[in-house]
């Protein structure tokens, strides 16, 4: 349920959301928007709902880390000389107020979004949700923060090297970085452009997911901005392949974080993955060059001129690693470049067979005192298993895992390959024993029904989850379908279309547009894949039968299992 219920009285509810905003940390936000505002566009939101329009998110208040452009609103990056009124909102920001979520404000942030820890910043050091003592996570601290204090429905962040998911562990929410475009870059002041992400900040995958969903897909106004392949999984294996790092790899965790990573690998195996373990040094090495190689020069073009003009209220850390930046030598860049093909390669090779990488989100939950004694230091390793992920063209999300005594908050991401995206969240959704909401529209599956052997629990149902195929819900034809029994080393049945009838009980599958072509390829004659026209008025794709003649007509024994019943007697 959204925090404003638009069936009862909104205005209560806009007071006591600013209520509760008033009774957090004020270094949460930035810039909060005026409540009467609020309550006004929560007013136009009821009236188009009342008007009949489809709001997926309508109630449903969010706010957004201030390098994301808001018309109207002041952009900061947290430098106060940078602050800009823009004209125009960024289009992310566009497709969720269009849906109905109402932004409440532009929350804190490390300055130019250079920081896993959100203390680098003038409007205040941001503290985890949950222990004052210790750091939010940046750069999108503010944004961690709100959704961790419940003052939010979601926010959003942006993500170079786990900005999207060290807030979420910090916070216990979850943070869904998405696939390197999906949600468009325009009007999202870069940090690294190469590598940038916007990112979602939700107490559940299910709300996180739908956000996504709202959010993504090209845009003529970002020219880095990708639609998904035909090939994008619709769904995680029912017994996935989970790798996770060797004990070398973990070397940097006390042994309080480690026993709870370990009780992490144990949960995996238990939600049915098979787990193996790899050597994790190219993916180490990778983040090792966002800022100790030649790839930090993006952070000059980016703000490293406006930081040398403008040295008043400039983070001491983010200054240096600007000042730094500038001075990288452009054969450096390259060497840096080749160096991350190489490693790439590497990663990929050693997840090979696996549908996704688990790692602890961060190796330490810093105090604010551990954090000032060591900026840089501290800083490095908090990113030590998030900063190779954008390099390498990867999709993660961030789930809570547990309280360590003494330490503060550990949390776990799933890592996968780009488009891979409903593959993490189906992972991250069995780990957790969350729903994992709707199926992500923007794969563009295509709906199978399915009545016979690719049925739960049949002989070839192996068939449809090794195309990535995901089971969606049962259906029953029209009444206008009869079932043949085609015979072969698999018996399987075929409806086809008749005068009279019954409603034969299946399956519907949504599997991608080449996972459809690669099941049509498959199928021997005479089956066929066509249209059938289910109970509720749907229209999908099934098995038919390109010739009637010859098969055994088993309708009256109402679908196959009856049959299945029925032959093994």
């Amino acid at each position: 349920m959204p925090l404003i219920d638009l069936r009862h009285n909104t205005t209560a509810a806009v007071s006591a959301l600013f209520e509760r905003i008033r009774s957090a940390p004020a270094d949460i936000w930035i810039t909060l928007r005026d409540e009467a505002d609020v309550a006004a566009e929560v007013g136009e939101v009821r009236r188009r709902i009342d008007a009949g329009e489809d709001l997926p998110l309508a109630g449903y208040v969010f706010a957004a880390k201030d390098n994301i452009d808001v018309a109207g609103l002041p952009t900061t990056a947290a430098h106060p000389a940078f602050a800009h009124t823009p004209e125009r909102t960024a289009t992310v920001v566009e497709r969720i107020v269009a849906a109905g979520a109402i932004l409440i404000g532009k929350t804190n942030m490390d300055q130019f979004a250079t920081g896993l820890v959100g203390s680098r910043s003038p409007y205040g050091a941001v503290s985890s949700a949950h222990h004052p003592d210790r750091v939010a996570g940046g750069s999108s601290s503010g944004s961690g923060a709100a959704a961790g204090w419940g003052i939010v429905d979601f926010s959003l962040g942006t993500d170079t090297a786990g900005s999207g998911r060290v807030p979420a562990a910090y916070n216990r929410v979850v943070g869904l970085k998405p696939t390197l475009g999906l949600l468009p870059l325009d009007g999202v002041l870069p940090a690294s452009p190469s590598y940038d992400a916007v990112s979602v900040f939700a107490p559940g995958i299910a709300l996180a997911t739908k956000v996504l969903d709202v959010a993504a897909g090209s845009s003529t106004r970002d020219p880095r901005s990708r639609a998904c392949p035909a090939d994008a999984p619709q769904a995680a294996p029912a017994r996935p392949a989970i790798a996770v790092p060797d004990d070398e790899s973990l070397k940097t965790l006390s042994p309080g974080m480690r026993a709870a990573f370990d009780r992490a690998v144990r949960r995996a195996v238990e939600i049915g993955a098979e787990v193996s373990a790899i050597d994790l040094e190219p993916f180490l090495e990778a983040a090792r060059l966002l800022y100790d190689g030649g790839l930090v020069s993006e952070r000059a073009w980016s703000f490293g001129s406006f930081l040398a003009e403008h040295p008043e209220h400039a983070d001491p850390s983010v200054a240096t690693i600007a000042a730094g930046a500038m001075s990288v030598e452009a054969v450096s860049v390259i060497d840096a470049q080749q160096r991350l093909v190489a490693l790439t390669a590497e990663a990929k090779r050693r997840l090979d067979g696996s549908d996704a990488l688990m790692l602890p989100t961060a190796p330490l939950h810093p105090s604010h005192a551990e954090l000032a004694a060591d900026p840089i230091g501290v800083n490095r390793t908090v990113g030590t298993f998030t900063n190779f992920v954008n390099l390498m063209d990867m999709a993660a999300i961030a789930v809570p895992g547990e309280t360590v005594a003494g330490e503060g908050e550990f949390g776990v991401s799933f890592v996968v390959p780009a488009f891979h995206d409903q593959v993490a969240v189906d992972i991250a959704a069995r780990f957790t024993a969350q729903e994992p909401g709707e199926p992500l529209r923007f794969s563009k599956g295509i709906d199978v029904a399915v009545f016979g052997a690719h049925l739960r629990g049949e002989p070839l149902n192996r068939q449809l989850q090794d195309l990535g195929a995901r089971y969606v819900r049962d259906v029953s034809t029209a009444g206008t379908f009869r079932m043949l029994l085609v015979e072969g080393p698999v018996d399987r049945p075929a409806v086809i279309r008749a005068t009279t009838g019954a409603e034969l009980p299946g399956e519907l599958w949504r599997l991608s547009p080449l996972a459809v072509s690669q099941l049509l390829t498959s199928i021997a004659a005479p089956l066929a894949l066509g249209r059938i026209e289910l109970a509720d008025g749907d229209v999908v794709l099934g098995f038919t039968a390109s010739v009637a003649d010859g098969h055994r007509d088993i309708t009256d024994l109402g679908g196959w299992r009856a049959f299945r019943a029925v032959a093994t007697v």
